[in-house]
């Protein structure tokens, strides 16, 4: 598959391109009965060991070749360091402080730092109406995630009306580094597949910047896994099959071949998900503004992956006949004279 992957109108295709975002929605859903018995550190562990170990065995049967130079391997650290240990140890800090709207919002805006990321790097073309929606998929999963009061006050009052110390205080600074270190995670990919294969990358990523996270929680968690119940066990083994080995894998592959902007514009469908499951499994009522924030979501994604054509579009609009209006010419007759100078006999020279 390639980079025209990401405007391909084969239906296989684009079920390939959701899935990460649909796996990750509903392995939040999953995971809401989990965390109470369990433990932070813990919990982001298995989510990511056992998922590359998963994405190295499939590696190995399709016959990826493994990292053979320092080079390699290097960033291969370093990716696992941004967006394994970094981003997961982050995302569980900021959950075990603040509740999950806000934590979705702020991880799933970070399309917006990838935008800015792969339009500095790779000077990855934007447009109008890339920015554009970006901005809409932001206002549509503030209305999915935040409060309802919380959006009212913003509304009325701006942030002037919003303690923002108490905001960091809950977890929002948490949330902003994981969202950070995703989207730093996203961009380097594509010089991480430069030097190894994207598929084997991520399963070496997902191992070693998990390890750190089981070492954490090691050293400063208890009780991690006492209270947990054969249906919290299969809650884990989706998170960690679907939303971690299959939709990482995916998410990165593309990462490694198509256009990051419009890749990134996706996550907006992850609360989209994570919010029409929860209905429907967990019987969570959606509210007025939860279904405007997943219209706004789906026209940021319309307008961020289109945004080309879009461009072209109003290129290519001829100019209506009677919107242009011909103005009167007028000819003025004009003489040229040119004759020799003259020497003054009275000259100087």
């Amino acid at each position: 598959m390639s980079a025209n992957l990401l405007n391909t109108r084969l239906p296989l295709a684009r079920l390939l391109l959701i899935a990460p975002f649909f796996f990750w929605g509903t392995a939040m859903v999953a995971m809401k009965d989990v965390m109470p018995q369990t433990s932070p550190f813990f919990v982001a562990g298995i989510r990511l060991v056992p998922a590359g170990l998963l994405v190295l065995a499939i590696a190995a049967v399709l016959g990826k070749p493994q990292p053979q130079t320092w080079r390699a391997w290097g960033w291969i650290s370093l990716f696992a360091l941004v967006d394994g240990t970094l981003f997961q140890g982050f995302l569980v800090q900021g959950l075990a402080r603040t509740g999950a709207g806000l934590g979705s919002v702020m991880i799933d805006s970070q399309p917006l730092a990838v935008a800015l990321l792969a339009w500095w790097l790779y000077r990855e073309r934007i447009g109008l109406w890339g920015w554009l929606g970006l901005g809409i998929g932001v206002a549509g999963i503030s209305l999915i995630g935040l409060p309802a009061d919380l959006v009212f006050n913003l509304a009325q009052n701006g942030w002037s009306g919003i303690d923002l110390s108490n905001l960091f205080r809950s977890g929002l600074f948490w949330m902003v580094l994981a969202a950070l270190s995703m989207a730093i995670g996203t961009v380097m990919m594509q010089q991480v597949s430069r030097h190894s294969d994207p598929v084997v990358a991520t399963g070496w990523h997902m191992i070693l910047g998990g390890l750190p996270l089981f070492l954490a929680s090691g050293l400063g968690e208890t009780g991690q896994w006492e209270l947990l119940t054969l249906s919290d066990w299969l809650n884990l083994a989706y998170a960690t099959l679907f939303g971690s080995a299959i939709a990482y894998g995916l998410f990165f592959y593309f990462a490694s071949k198509g256009n990051l902007t419009s890749l990134s514009s996706l996550t907006f469908l992850t609360p989209v998900f994570a919010l029409i499951f929860g209905n429907l499994l967990l019987e969570e009522v959606l509210t007025p503004l939860q279904f405007g924030g997943v219209g706004l979501t789906l026209v940021s994604i319309y307008l961020v992956n289109q945004r080309q054509q879009l461009e072209m579009l109003l290129q290519r609009s001829p100019v209506r006949p009677h919107l242009a209006v011909e103005s009167p010419s007028l000819e003025l007759p004009v003489q040229v004279r040119i004759s020799e100078p003259t020497v003054s006999s009275e000259s100087n020279w």
